[in-house]
């Protein structure tokens, strides 16, 4: 049995899987999901769990050199924008909409419990070396 970083077994095996430039998403329980793309709903009720523990978690458990959030968020759900831009990450910014349509190249979506606004974001993978 594991016992260190992402227990979740679903989770821990597309991040093992995953390459250089390869994306994941992180999603609030509203956020649309392709029928293609595989979905790790992690959602128990309303708020849980919440889009900053997820993304902590995932955040010590993966490499990431680039992080694309929505435009929208900035004016919507700035107490999660301003905790995002803390990480010391290279961050882009898009229109919701064309966020959305990104979706459908990421390994998987992880949905969360969140309900505040534009509370998404997409991972891209770096190197360990």
């Amino acid at each position: 049995m594991k016992k260190n970083g992402i227990l979740n077994r679903d989770i821990s095996s597309v991040l093992a899987k995953m390459g250089h430039t390869d994306t994941i998403a992180i999603a609030d329980c509203g956020l649309p999901i392709p029928d293609h793309i595989p979905c790790i709903d992690l959602t128990i009720r309303q708020g849980m769990p919440s889009f900053i523990d997820v993304l902590d978690a995932v955040l010590e458990d993966m490499a990431v050199e680039r992080l694309v959030l929505a435009d929208e968020i900035k004016q919507n759900n700035e107490q999660i924008n301003h905790y995002i831009t803390k990480k010391n990450i290279s961050i882009s910014y898009m229109s919701h909409e064309l966020f959305k349509q990104q979706l459908s190249n990421v390994k998987a979506i992880i949905r969360t419990g969140e309900n505040t606004p534009y509370a998404n974001v997409i991972l891209q993978s770096d190197v360990i070396f």
